[in-house]
Order: structure tokens, then C-alpha cells, then sequence
């Protein structure tokens, strides 16, 4: 985080000196840049959490394309099955990667 503050603040000094290099896009996507920043090494921290992202974002695939309302390729919905199962046995295998609740 603070190497994208100081690359920021260096972009900010070198956008008031040549105006023409400064892309309003630049300034739109930084929020996501930071998101996605924090988002994976929240994930690369906590592999339990990184494991259920997954398999959660794996189990929504099938019934989002059973109701129509976005078709996916027959080998994704297998691919994407396949996946889920292997997941779930990771978490019987070792326990200590299942997420844990309070």
C-alpha cells in the first residue's frame, strides 16, 4: 500500500508538469488497483479463505447456467465441478485448511 501511495504521488508531480500524459483513467481504476492490492494478500495470508473463494466461486457456476441466466460451455460447468469436488476434499483431508466459524 504505501508503494502505491508514493508511485501516486510521484504520478501526481509528473501529471502537473506534462498535463498530457495524465489519463483520467489512471485516476478511475486506482481504487480498484488498491482493492485488488489488498484482496490478494488478505487471500495469500489466510489459505482457508483463499480455499472457499474458490470453491464458493466454483458452486455458483452450475446453477447460474441450470437457470438460464448466463450459458456456459458444458466442459467449464465440468471443469468448474471438478474443481469444487477437489476443494471439498482438501478440506476433509486437512482439516486445519477448512474455514473456521465462530
Amino acid at each position: 500500500m504505501e508503494r502505491v501511495a508514493h508511485d501516486r504521488e510521484k504520478r501526481e508531480k509528473s501529471s502537473s508538469q506534462d498535463p498530457l500524459k495524465y489519463s483520467v483513467a489512471d485516476e478511475e481504476t486506482e481504487w480498484l488497483q488498491s482493492f485488488l492490492l489488498l484482496l490478494f494478500q488478505s487471500l495469500k495470508q489466510h489459505p482457508p479463505l483463499l480455499l472457499d473463494t474458490v470453491k464458493n466461486f466454483c458452486d455458483i457456476l452450475n446453477p447460474l447456467d441450470q437457470l438460464g441466466i448466463y450459458k456456459f460451455n458444458p466442459g467449464i460447468i465440468g471443469l468448474v465441478g471438478l474443481v469444487s469436488s477437489i476443494a471439498g476434499m482438501i478440506t476433509v483431508a486437512y482439516p486445519q485448511m477448512k474455514l473456521k466459524t465462530r
